[in-house]
């Protein structure tokens, strides 16, 4: 028999044809040649520009980078400066009808001077908030609910579960079990708290440097704009609540369009309205109607 031809192992066949396949390996003094060889020529010419073609901007002058392109910023509307709050919180800025500065005025230290009382002050307002429900919400029992007098089918006999009536709460367009009924969430409490409360959110304003006094509303006719140039003239920045000692249409309609001020009489001031609109507004007419209601 003749003698088969001897294997080699798997791996010694395996390095044989990575031998065969890998390049031949190039010289370092190839090296520079080959790449000078291989890179692109650089055009001799430039190409034209065409429509299509991106501009670089032009530099501007006074700039310290070449070529860099200044952004146009939006100019903003100049506000006026607000006041400085003065040492003793008391003494407010008074300004004229046309929102010009026209000295200080005291306020009285019964009103606006005296400790805030937090608890009375949420007390109050949780009373007032309370007291603007309707309390109307209702709903109809199975008593109430029109229907349901006969069985709706018999006790036995069907594998079904056993009822009585069609309005009953578990069925639907039945009755509601533990619904609202109207009812009243009226909450009492003593005036002198209430006035203590108010008393503590004027006393707040004060100590913030947010009340302004105005000597009266130089408004001839209706006009919002003329109410903005107003206000800010006065300094007002956030949301405003004016205070007036009598009702007066032309202020009440110059501030109807903005959303962010509010007009109400020295009589009708309230908790809610103070907390709600961050600058106070007083009329100095209704300086005395305050002193003489809540003082």
């Amino acid at each position: 028999m003749s003698e088969e031809p001897e294997k080699k192992p798997r791996a010694a066949r395996a390095r044989k044809k990575t031998a065969e396949a890998a390049p031949a390996e190039i010289s370092a003094a190839e090296t520079p040649a080959m790449a000078e060889a291989i890179a692109p020529e650089e055009p001799t010419t430039k190409r034209k520009a065409r429509p299509g073609d991106a501009q670089t901007p032009a530099p501007i002058q006074g700039e310290a980078g070449e070529g860099a392109a200044q952004k146009p910023v939006a100019r903003k509307k100049p506000v006026p400066k607000r006041r400085e709050k003065s040492a003793d919180p008391l003494t407010v800025a008074a300004f004229s009808g046309e929102g010009k500065e026209a000295g200080e005025v005291h306020l009285s230290e019964r009103i606006f001077g005296q400790e805030p009382n937090q608890a009375v002050m949420h007390q109050a307002l949780v009373r007032q908030l309370a007291n603007a429900r309707q309390g109307s919400a209702s709903t109809k029992t199975r008593g109430l609910v029109s229907g349901g007098g006969r069985k709706p089918f018999r006790q036995k006999g069907l594998g079904r579960s056993r009822h009585g009536s069609e309005r009953e709460p578990s069925m639907v367009g039945g009755g509601v079990v533990f619904g609202p009924h109207p009812r009243s969430f009226a909450q009492e409490m003593p005036r002198k708290m209430r006035r203590n409360a108010l008393r503590s959110a004027l006393s707040v304003k004060a100590r913030d440097g947010l009340v302004s006094v105005v000597d009266g509303f130089g408004l001839e006719e209706p006009k919002t704009r003329a109410m903005v140039e107003l206000l800010q003239g006065i300094g007002v920045e956030g949301t405003a609540l004016l205070v007036l000692a009598a009702s007066n249409d032309v202020v009440a309609r110059s501030a109807a369009n903005l959303p962010w001020a509010k007009t109400i009489l020295a009589s009708n001031l309230n908790l809610h309205d103070l907390f709600t609109y961050e600058h106070l507004v007083i009329q100095k007419d209704a300086l005395e109607q305050l002193e003489a209601t809540f003082a």
